[in-house]
């Protein structure tokens, strides 16, 4: 007979705990594994071995935005991965196919990788959860739950949960940074630009510092150059099997401003400011209400952000062109980080992540501290009491609980305490008597 598991967080929170992409917050997911029989407690379960594990799922299908590739073109490729490692949370003893199981509850600890494993894939920091529109690209993780009953059956529970990423948040004082670069045609005219960080999310303005520079070694013909206009633009560069042999590339721009210019080279060159606005995916729809999104996936205010995984990966920069007169256009592109949250959603972030690491300083990962597991086995005979292998039940109370359960057994009376030593409580039979 089929189990009914379900797996549920800590009460009141998420099943993740800590940030990931931040190792100093020690990311984690924590919960319980609950089996209880699908056909109600008259009819146990039998229950040989229980594991669970972190599985990422990873699909790619660039041609999903048209139609008729989308029949025509290559299918839709796919990979799954198991995220750190897999944990065994109950066997049998030895000897025995399984065990009767009336009720099961097995804490458990994943511990999410924080980067320090080089090139192995299980402990590199997992890409955050995303879904392109027409799921060109989509990254996705799941709890997986395998259940051993016997020999032969074997059922695995997957419980979607989504993950995301801390490290890009734009209030790190390494994206707070001003970055410049410059292209030049080696000859007549120098292009170069600076922005003051590099990191930025959904509705954040962005300023470029933009300055053309005659060559002093050929003034003359410098000053002939005619600026016509100036052109920022943001760039999404997604790249399709990118470890693979044919990478694939999309690029698509997501905002643009133009400045007209008009006029003749300066001798001491022409500068000015540009800004522009990352644009925002609105989550409400025309009535204003934020509709329930799909479980594996959190709302993002973005289409798409900074991210990198096996089957593709996402990029941003920022592109200046100046065309000119009399010359060829410069074009500089400077590499960007976006994040799906704002710049006062990453500052409200701040605190939280400094408590997270201040939490994660007690936490051993090596033998991390997890509540008592509650087993409850069919009795060993007919008649008898259940076998609590899981904890001690020195409450009445608590015996008087499980009496309510299982009243069908005719308990006689509920002992006081039981010995952990005893897995088999005393049988309450007439055989006495």
């Amino acid at each position: 007979m089929a189990a009914f598991v379900r797996v549920s967080g800590p009460p009141n929170s998420s099943f993740l705990v800590g940030y990931p992409g931040i190792s100093a917050t020690l990311p984690r997911i924590e919960g319980k594994v609950e089996i209880r029989p699908s056909q109600g407690f008259s009819m146990p379960v039998a229950v040989s071995l229980v594991r669970i594990c972190l599985q990422r799922r990873e699909t790619i299908h660039p041609a999903a935005e048209n139609v008729a590739k989308r029949h025509l073109g290559t299918p839709r490729r796919e990979t799954t991965d198991v995220v750190g490692k897999e944990l065994l949370l109950f066997r049998c003893q030895s000897g025995k196919e399984a065990e009767s199981v009336i009720a099961m509850d097995l804490p458990f600890v994943l511990f999410i990788p924080f980067g320090r494993g080089g090139e192995e894939t299980n402990r590199r920091i997992p890409p955050a959860s995303l879904q392109l529109p027409s799921r060109t690209a989509e990254t996705y993780y799941e709890l997986v739950v395998t259940v051993q009953q016997g020999h032969t059956l074997q059922n695995k529970y997957s419980f979607p949960i989504p993950l995301q990423r801390y490290d890009t948040l734009s209030t790190f004082g390494m994206y707070n940074k001003p970055e410049s670069r410059q292209v030049s045609d080696a000859s007549v005219v120098t292009l170069g630009i600076s922005v003051p960080k590099w990191s930025y999310g959904p509705l954040d303005p962005i300023t470029v510092y933009i300055k053309l520079v005659p060559n002093p070694d050929w003034m003359k013909k410098a000053l002939k150059v005619t600026i016509q206009k100036i052109t920022v633009t943001i760039e999404e560069e997604i790249t399709y099997n990118p470890e693979g042999d044919e990478p694939t590339k999309k690029v698509n721009k997501v905002a643009k401003n133009t400045q007209l210019v008009n006029t003749r080279m300066p001798e001491a060159g022409y500068a000015t400011n540009l800004g522009l606005v990352f644009p925002s995916k609105d989550l409400r729809d025309p009535d204003g209400i934020i509709r329930r999104g799909k479980p594996a996936f959190p709302l993002y205010e973005v289409t798409s952000f900074t991210t990198s995984s096996t089957l593709y990966k996402i990029e941003f920069y920022l592109t200046v062109k100046a065309q000119l007169g009399s010359t060829k256009d410069l074009t500089v592109r400077q590499p960007l980080v976006i994040c799906p949250m704002d710049q006062q959603a990453c500052k409200e972030e701040m605190d939280a992540i400094e408590q997270a690491a201040k939490d994660a300083s007690h936490v051993d990962p090596n033998n991390p501290m997890l509540p008592a597991r509650s087993i409850v086995l069919l009795p060993a005979r007919a008649g008898g009491l259940p076998r609590d292998v899981g904890r001690v039940q020195s409450d009445p109370a608590s015996w008087w609980h499980f009496s309510l359960q299982f009243q069908h057994w005719n308990w006689c009376e509920a002992p006081a305490t039981t010995s952990t030593s005893d897995r088999a409580l005393p049988s309450q039979t007439n055989e006495a008597t």
